[in-house]
């Protein structure tokens, strides 16, 4: 059954633009992003990907252009205030606490999280961000290295853990910046797997800036691409890797 737009459309991107000095970082972006769905904004080294992704979710505050989520207007808002509509964002640096366990990492975010607590309330107080944690280390396979300080994981298990943290606020989407940057070729496809379920088996809706181009086309309902700060292309992936401009700037003759 269909859906009226308003109701389909969770983010919306409206002339979204940022300059520093006399460069463009990102000019007159638009698009929309529908629930449900994993949209992916990609382009080479220098597109004002990564800019567009902070201006998208707080960490920059655009000069023109407006951001909607489901509805509102969030132009602006801070991580937090974003994070209290449901908007939640994992970094590209890790952000975790390396001397703390996966358990206590994912329950201070938890308890954080949970209205009037603060993040260092005492935890026995917290019955749902324990419960949360108990659930977030299930779905993520990281019960087994509970106990295990953060630090020690792997790569590929740290970002596991850092979606997880993102998670634990139950937002409607994530913003996921470069998440398999740095992994190795099982780390990505685990990884890669895991953003697919994200929207499948949770029903979030999904944010991507990924340089992985393979990856993107993998998982992605809808991709935007962006070269020298502006948009050239954007829609499924067959219809982005058909597209002569996007060949032309980011993909090359191979594709």
């Amino acid at each position: 059954m269909s859906q009226s737009p308003n109701q389909d459309t969770v983010l919306s991107v409206q002339g979204l633009g940022v300059s520093f000095g006399a460069l463009k970082a990102v000019h007159d972006l638009s698009f929309d992003a529908k629930r449900g769905n994993v949209t992916a904004i990609i382009g080479p080294n220098g597109a004002g990907k990564s800019t567009a992704f902070n201006l998208i979710s707080g960490a920059i505050v655009p000069k023109t252009g407006q951001v909607k989520f489901e509805g509102q207007v969030v132009t602006g808002f801070s991580p937090d205030k974003m994070l209290a509509a449901g908007l939640s964002r994992s970094f590209q640096i890790t952000n975790l606490f390396f001397d703390l366990t996966v358990h206590e990492n994912l329950r201070l975010a938890g308890q954080y999280l949970e209205r009037g607590q603060g993040w260092w309330a005492p935890v026995q107080r917290s019955q749902a961000a324990l419960a949360r944690t108990d659930e977030l280390l299930k779905q993520f396979g990281l019960a087994y290295k509970s106990n295990e300080l953060a630090g020690h994981l792997s790569h590929g298990e740290q970002r596991r853990l850092e979606i997880a943290v993102a998670l634990a606020s139950k937002p409607s989407m994530i913003l996921l910046d470069e998440p398999t940057q740095g992994m190795s070729h099982a780390d990505t496809q685990e990884t890669a797997e895991l953003i697919a379920s994200l929207a499948r088996d949770f029903g979030l809706s999904v944010l991507l800036v990924e340089h992985d181009v393979d990856l993107v086309m993998r998982v992605s309902d809808h991709v935007v691409v962006m070269a020298q700060g502006i948009k050239i292309a954007d829609g499924s992936p067959q219809e982005v890797r058909a597209n002569p401009d996007v060949q032309t700037a980011y993909f090359g003759d191979k594709h």
